[in-house]
């Protein structure tokens, strides 16, 4: 325990002296404030479009008056003109879309974009509403009460929105940028404890000294671990704060509480420790197979998207967790932490993924101190 000790104070001291390990550590995490603000504001920025972006329509037909009425009250703005002329006006986007008419035919022109989508959109309401225009004038015109018709059922909606779409998007996205985070935290202690000593040559001095290369291992693992640890967990107390921010500064988080409960941050930290554990492993693991500090450096690069990418799918493609995802490395993070965010924390797809990084962290602890039991760790 004395040399562990030493081994550990010893890789500590190293890693806190170091400015770039320091950089990593801390720096790395106030890029998730600015993700969480900046996607806020873009998700406020798409719901809250204002019409004068998209209500520039072109027809190649002459309004009625009811037409015309029509597209006051939905603040159309009408661009009359010839197909060919509208064609080239939406080419040079001086038009959203344009409408041609052929017989009682309308036809909605554009092209597949944002603007168009909101302009269609808007083209949908109009048509509607001078569908049913016309059908009430033909009702009344040939003596039937419009309202007999058009009033036969009545749809009323009560639908209770109990979860808030954009609220849940956000979070996550913060928790998959916390797992990216503590992946990057992770690599360059990592690095430099194994294969940068190997460079320096300090790691044939180390290897001198009546200590187990268990004892060497475990040190820099639990060195490794504790900075992902503290990226881990600065990285959360910042997307908290930015979440209390957002929630207070963007309209779509009206009514919607972003904070996590107790009880979920509880969980979320125990979360963010195990998955610590496992990167700091797996860094350690790859980088000791290294030769020079920028040969690791590219071998781990790959790491870094097999952490966030399966996650991310995961979370796109709506996967839900279940006992056998929960023993899935990297996915079951991102599973556990989807759960988080909406309050459904089981505790046996906890248990199963500590047990599953527990089994892979000791196999991996394994194979390095195997490893360094052999001069050819060196060469």
């Amino acid at each position: 325990m004395s040399n562990l000790g030493n081994i550990l104070k010893k890789e500590l001291r190293e890693m806190f002296r170091d400015k770039k390990s320091l950089m990593m550590m801390l720096i790395i995490p106030i890029l998730i404030p600015a993700l969480i603000i900046g996607m806020s504001a873009l998700f406020e920025a798409q719901t809250n479009k204002p019409i004068t972006d998209y209500n520039k329509i072109g027809f190649d037909y002459e309004l009625s008056d009811m037409e015309k009425d029509i597209a006051d009250n939905l603040d159309i703005e009408v661009i009359s003109g010839t197909t060919d002329e509208l064609k080239n006006k939406y080419s040079d986007g001086s038009i959203d879309l344009y409408i041609t008419k052929d017989g009682s035919t309308y036809t909605i022109n554009g092209e597949d974009n944002e603007t168009t989508s909101y302009a269609t959109s808007l083209m949908d309401t109009y048509f509607a509403t001078y569908k049913e225009a016309l059908q009430t004038n033909y009702l009344a015109s040939n003596n039937i009460n419009p309202s007999d018709v058009t009033s036969i059922i009545t749809v009323n909606k009560d639908i209770k929105e109990t979860e808030n779409f954009y609220g849940n998007y956000i979070v996550n996205y913060g928790f998959l940028f916390i797992i990216m985070a503590i992946t990057i935290s992770a690599t360059y202690p990592a690095t430099d404890t194994t294969a940068g000593e190997k460079e320096r040559g300090t790691l044939e001095t180390l290897l001198t000294f009546p200590i187990k290369s268990r004892d060497i291992i475990v040190g820099k693992f639990l060195s490794v671990s504790l900075s992902s640890i503290i990226t881990g967990i600065v990285s959360l107390i910042l997307m908290l704060i930015s979440l209390v921010y957002a929630n207070g500064a963007f309209e779509i988080y009206k009514d919607t509480n972003l904070m996590l409960s107790t009880s979920s941050l509880i969980f979320s930290i125990l979360v963010i420790i195990a998955y610590s554990l496992l990167v700091s492993g797996l860094c350690i693991a790859i980088a000791s197979k290294s030769k020079t500090f920028k040969e690791a450096q590219s071998a781990l690069t790959p790491l870094t998207f097999i952490c966030f990418f399966p996650g991310m799918i995961a979370f796109m493609a709506g996967v839900s967790s279940s006992p056998l995802l929960s023993l899935v490395p990297f996915l079951n993070f991102t599973l556990l932490f989807q759960d988080i965010v909406v309050g459904n924390i089981d505790i046996v797809n906890i248990l199963l993924m500590s047990l599953s990084t527990i089994v892979i962290i000791t196999l991996v602890l394994v194979v390095i101190i195997k490893q360094y039991k052999s001069e050819k760790v060196l060469f």
